[in-house]
């Protein structure tokens, strides 16, 4: 097998002792999200790369060759997609899934190992492969996300001296080894912008102390780098560069030429991540481009507004220095503007008053000119219906009014005799008592003059 570029070749690995019987692996935590940060999680499923490239990969050994030909780094974000400011861990400093940022082939490849169901040997070949560092990391770190706590040390065990270097940030610059990385998997809970899943006190405090007891062992120098050294030392001493040293790409194994070269067809004819990429990167820019246009007018605005407000104050203040007699004149001006503006007013006002009034009028002249045509269209209809019931009635009751009209003209005449006979006894019975009356009138008045005499006489002789 071929080690990449002048790294030490890889330990023999023994399967991991007590608790790991069987070839189906436990899972710990949430066996949905994989334990990974929700943002993260979110961006996966929608990234084109996972949701079209990935999901044609159907098998363990199709994902290990995408990995070897497309993970350069562990981080969980493409370089300069996302800016924390100084933040770390979940705090982000952004909200939302497309602010977020681009995620990394790793992870999403991670997350398709998880939905594989991996079983303990193909874990095994995971963190024992020779081809490529980045594949042994990312199974390293399905590990630590996948697997309970209290057996993360005797995964991790036989690795913890491993000298196999990679460049774990994106855009290179922070190399180490896989033993180094590994100690930070069990002794830090952030890995540059996320955080691994949280690990009980008491465990993390015996993986500490097997940590404190066994220290870091110091790679021996070979020869070869020993006679460079030497060589270099005699020359003189040269500068160190600023540049990491980056692993060389890992080189290709005959034991997987074919599919490999099948993966490299299948990459020219469809689409391209890298192209993926580059658009998602000109549309970031373009964004920050509009938000700096933004603030520049926004800038720009806020200080015409200063300027705006310093004339308008010197302004006021000149028209505070100036006499009483340009603020009286201009108080009477205003007052004269405001005067005749209120009565342009009113007699807009009353104009439209007086038009909304005709208006009105029309309009009940009209509705009364209406409702007068339909009364009378009524009636006449009314009167209509009345002659035609009538008519018909009326020649029913002719034949008996003719009868009854007899009959009525006897009855009044009868009437009328009796009535008159009635007038003649009641003037001669009149006539009687009046006569009667005369009578006793006359007899009463000579027996009152017969009396009188008498008494005339009686007091005469006396």
């Amino acid at each position: 097998m071929a080690n990449v570029g002048n790294q030490l070749p890889t330990q023999a690995v023994s399967k991991p002792p007590s608790g790991k019987h069987g070839n189906v692996l436990p899972l710990w935590g949430n066996e949905k999200t994989m334990n990974l940060n929700p943002m993260i999680l979110t961006n996966v499923l929608s990234s084109p790369y996972f949701k079209v490239q990935l999901y044609e990969l159907k098998t363990y050994h199709e994902v290990v060759d995408e990995i070897y030909f497309k993970v350069t780094h562990i981080e969980p974000w493409e370089k300069g997609s996302r800016k924390t400011a100084g933040q770390t861990g979940m705090c982000g400093g952004v909200r939302g899934v497309g602010t977020g940022g681009i995620v990394s082939t790793a992870f999403c490849l991670l997350y398709k190992l998880f939905t594989l169901k991996l079983t303990r040997k193909q874990v095994m070949g995971l963190i024992t492969h020779t081809d490529s560092p980045y594949i042994r990391a990312l199974g390293f770190m399905y590990i630590r996300y996948t697997q309970p706590p209290a057996d993360l040390l005797d995964w991790y065990n036989d690795f913890l001296d491993d000298e196999e270097e990679l460049d774990v940030k994106a855009g290179g610059g922070c190399v180490m080894t896989i033993g180094e990385m590994l100690r930070s998997y069990l002794t830090k809970l952030e890995w540059f912008s996320t955080l691994f899943p949280r690990i009980p006190v008491p465990v993390q405090k015996a993986i500490d102390q097997q940590m404190k007891a066994r220290p870091r062992k110091v790679a021996q120098k070979e020869p070869e780098e020993e006679a460079d050294f030497t060589e270099s030392g005699r020359q003189g001493e040269r500068r160190p560069s600023r540049t990491p040293r980056r692993t060389p790409s890992p080189k290709r194994s005959p034991k997987r030429s074919r599919s490999r070269s099948h993966h490299r067809e299948r990459e020219r004819h469809g689409p391209s991540f890298d192209r993926e990429l580059e658009r998602e990167r000109d549309r970031q820019r373009k964004e920050r481009d509009g938000r700096d246009r933004d603030r520049e007018r926004g800038d720009r605005g806020d200080r015409d507004r200063r300027r705006s407000r310093s004339a308008d104050r010197n302004r006021e203040r000149k028209r505070s220095r100036s006499g009483s007699r340009e603020r009286r004149s201009e108080r009477r001006e205003k007052e004269r503007d405001g005067g005749e503006d209120r009565s342009r007013k009113k007699d807009r006002d009353h104009h439209k008053d007086r038009v909304t009034e005709k208006e009105r009028s029309r309009d009940r002249k009209s509705r009364a000119e209406n409702d007068e045509r339909r009364h009378k269209e009524d009636r006449d209809r009314h009167r209509e219906d009345r002659k035609a019931k009538r008519s018909s009635r009326s020649r029913s009751r002719e034949r008996k009014h003719k009868s009854g009209a007899e009959e009525k003209s006897r009855k009044r005449d009868r009437s009328h005799s009796r009535e008159r006979d009635r007038e003649r006894d009641g003037e001669r019975s009149h006539k009687r008592s009046r006569s009667k009356e005369r009578s006793r009138h006359q007899r009463e008045s000579s027996n009152e003059h017969s009396k009188h005499g008498e008494r005339r006489r009686s007091q005469s002789p006396q």
